[in-house]
């Protein structure tokens, strides 16, 4: 089955992923112009459920009733693998902005569309830049727009959660915002770190 399922990534999957992210990509950043806040989720709503669903993987959403639809938050995940990015942007269901590596600005395509979306890059390079990074967040996070970070900082290499990095608690605090555990489990398993094939898996929760 996993033989199978690797042979249809290859020939099938991975180009259909292909060419949604570079439309997808090209979208946001044309929309960005327009409105940040509309292009900047909705094209990266989609483009993820059309990836989870081309690799054939099922979903699977808990407690997302909970959330006020007018309140911004600071969604905090733990980080087991590419997988969580489509997870979230596709399933979460609120609007939001990735607090993501400055380094991720570089990435061809996708990184000029984080930038036209208004996602947040972090500069750790010294205390005025984390601040500007912060008062970037200020005016961002308003009317119900959110923020997701991975307070790990990196993917996962066991499986397991690794230590929190205090950079999103400093903003919920500084910003008097709830922040909101997001649990991911599955993505690892789907696509462990330094594998280059996605493996086939029943569920994968949110």
């Amino acid at each position: 089955m996993n033989l199978l399922y690797k042979v249809y990534q290859l020939f099938i999957a991975l180009p259909i992923i292909f060419v949604a992210t570079v439309l997808t990509s090209l979208i946001t950043i044309l929309g960005g112009f327009i409105n940040a806040h509309v292009f900047g989720y909705y094209p990266g709503r989609i483009w993820s459920k059309v990836v989870l669903r081309v690799l054939l993987l099922p979903i699977h959403v808990e407690g997302r009733e909970h959330l006020h639809p007018r309140q911004s938050y600071v969604f905090v995940a733990n980080h087991q693998g590419p997988v969580d990015i489509f997870l979230i942007y596709g399933y979460l269901g609120r609007n939001f902005k990735w607090m993501m590596k400055k380094a991720l600005r570089k990435v061809p395509f996708i990184g000029f569309a984080c930038e036209k979306a208004h996602h947040i890059f972090v500069d750790k390079s010294g205390p005025s830049k984390i601040e500007e990074s912060i008062n970037e967040a200020r005016h961002t996070l308003k009317d119900g727009m959110s923020l997701v970070v991975f307070p790990e900082g990196t993917r996962t290499y066991t499986g397991k959660v690794g230590r929190f990095k205090k950079g999103a608690f400093l903003i919920a605090d500084q910003l008097q915002l709830p922040v909101v555990p997001l649990t991911i489990s599955g993505s690892f398993q789907v696509l462990p770190r330094q594998k280059g094939m996605f493996n086939f898996v029943k569920r994968h929760t949110l």
